[in-house]
């Protein structure tokens, strides 16, 4: 049989193919020098042999080199990751890695708490696919100082009630102690009010004798500075209206920022964040006449939040007000943001509270009384706080007659370990921040036993590497 001429394409293909798709590419008919950016004759190979030799390609081959090789070391020192990167990093760890680095993660925690007398705390929040979602923290208390904190365990709840918080704690200490509960040891748990937290602490202490149980000073403050807020009703819509003003409106905002180069832009404050309510008062009784000027340089027509704040800026009594709220309830912000510090003794720690009480004795008017009965009422229900009180005096120095009936199943030598004992819970709301972090828009299959361990491992590194450090120091 005659000998089948090829097609042209399938000549130019295996040109490409043979010198490489970098060097040449075909377009349609015509083969394309990528590097020279020109035609390249392709009736006969002697025409690309000798477009290959010529000192335009060979400076361009050279070129190109030059590129890759910046390149490489462009991405081999480039510390910001790609998503692309990341997500095949991030399946290779889940698939290869994980169980070990999180057993391994958990064998530290063991190693540090094995032997250690723990304060507990507990919280839940709701994650965008809509689970419940229940954090465990534990910490060591120490005699001398703050102690270690680690996320031990999460887990997804059907619901929330005191039955699965009891269970969860439990589960949790059987975890930390695999081969028994050291009940004993179980000093102290914190927790915010819920009722439902309440009853599972009440329940608990049949099983942890020793155990007290606080609920989160900080949550406490965090309701009162929310019982604040209901009794200015039009400080709190002039808050809500101008935050809308603003929201999603880059024209208005670049406005502010040249008529106010000086001022920041009004807070928006979120009502679970303890405190910003306050804030963000205090930050209108600074700025009013500036807000004032603002608002009126709009339009009223171009948005309802517009007229709504120009009536609100309009209402008698609102710089009264103002000034009443800083004045007298700026302390609770500012209280807040000194619980959720790090290193504080248990007698700093009450101390703030204290200064709280006593400033709270002097308000007067119509709004100072009852605000600062629910002060009162929401201390006075927190019955293990009043006996970490009791506690601190006897740390400091004072006598108690009453002792015995204080301590109950406690010992003399387990009050050494609470000088250092929380009164919040804020530990548990940093593990929830970055749990939100770690559920990215791109990780929504991760299964949550896999999720969990990512997050127990990203909490915990660098408290492992803290207190290696701590034991260091104090070894030397």
């Amino acid at each position: 049989m005659p000998k089948v001429k090829s097609s042209l394409t399938c000549k130019l293909k295996s040109i490409v193919s043979e010198y490489g798709e970098e060097v040449f590419k075909v377009d349609e008919s015509v083969l394309f020098c990528q590097l020279c950016e020109c035609k390249v004759s392709s009736e006969k190979k002697f025409n690309i042999t000798q477009h290959l030799k010529t000192d335009k390609h060979i400076q361009a081959t050279k070129r190109h080199k030059n590129k890759i090789e910046k390149k490489q070391q462009f991405l081999t020192s480039y510390q910001k990751k790609n998503s692309f990167n990341v997500d095949l990093y991030q399946t290779t760890l889940r698939k290869l890695y994980v169980d070990d680095i999180y057993n391994e993660t958990m064998e530290n925690i063991r190693s540090k708490l094995s032997s250690k007398r723990i304060w507990v705390s507990i919280d839940e929040t709701t994650d965008v696919e809509g689970r419940y979602i229940a954090n465990v923290i534990v910490g060591s208390l120490e005699t001398d100082r703050q102690g270690v904190v680690f996320l031990l365990h999460t887990e997804e709840l059907e619901k929330t009630n005191f039955s699965t918080i009891s269970q969860l704690f439990n589960k949790s200490m059987g975890i930390l102690w695999p081969n028994g509960v050291q009940h004993e040891h179980v000093l102290l748990f914190v927790s915010d009010a819920a009722p439902y937290m309440v009853k599972a602490g009440t329940a608990l202490q049949v099983f942890y004798s020793k155990m007290l149980h606080v609920t989160c000073a900080a949550h406490g403050l965090h309701r009162v500075a929310e019982h604040v807020r209901s009794h200015f009703n039009s400080v709190d819509k002039l808050i809500a209206s101008v935050k809308q003003v603003f929201q999603k409106a880059p024209s208005r905002i670049q406005l502010f920022k040249n008529e106010l180069p000086r001022v920041h832009l009004p807070p928006e404050p979120i009502i679970t964040r303890w405190g910003t309510w306050i804030n963000a008062a205090a930050y209108y009784c600074e700025n009013i006449q500036a807000i004032r000027h603002i608002i009126g340089l709009l339009d009223q027509e171009d948005a309802i939040s517009i007229q709504k704040a120009k009536k609100c800026l309009d209402k008698p009594n609102l710089e009264n007000n103002l000034a009443y709220i800083k004045s007298n309830f700026s302390v609770l912000s500012v209280a807040i943001d000194k619980l959720q510090g790090k290193c504080l003794s248990l007698a700093t720690s009450l101390n703030i509270i204290k200064n709280i009480e006593e400033t709270f004795k002097t308000l007067n008017g119509e709004h100072g009384k009852p605000i600062n009965l629910k002060l009162k009422n929401v201390f006075e229900k927190n019955k293990g706080l009043s006996k970490l009180k009791q506690l601190s005096n006897i740390l400091d120095g004072e006598e108690n007659k009453n002792i015995g009936e204080l301590l109950g199943e406690l010992t003399c030598n387990d009050i050494v370990y609470f000088k250092y004992a929380p009164i919040v819970s804020v530990d548990v709301e940093r593990s929830f921040s970055t749990y939100k972090t770690l559920l990215a828009d791109n990780r929504r299959e991760f299964k949550f036993e896999n999720l969990a361990k990512h997050l127990i491992i990203q909490c915990n590194t660098q408290a492992l590497q803290d207190s290696d450090q701590s034991d260091y120091q104090t070894s030397e």
